[in-house]
């Protein structure tokens, strides 16, 4: 999950932006916890396509 459309319950403004201690401290325990959450969508596709390309290689070293 990502912050961005996350809104605070101490001062109502988007945890994003990190406006009390709430939303900073919010936001941090996000980005410990999920290290992917950061990438865009299109980093996250470019890299499953990568990890499929590098089994099929893979795959294709141990049969031969």
């Amino acid at each position: 999950m990502t912050c961005d459309r996350l809104v605070c319950a101490n001062c109502a403004g988007p945890v994003s932006e990190g406006r009390c201690t709430v939303c900073r401290a919010h936001r941090e325990r996000l980005q410990r916890e999920a290290p992917l959450a950061h990438l865009s969508p299109a980093a996250l596709i470019a890299l499953l396509v990568t990890l499929i390309a590098v089994a099929l290689v893979a795959q294709r070293v141990a049969t031969a």
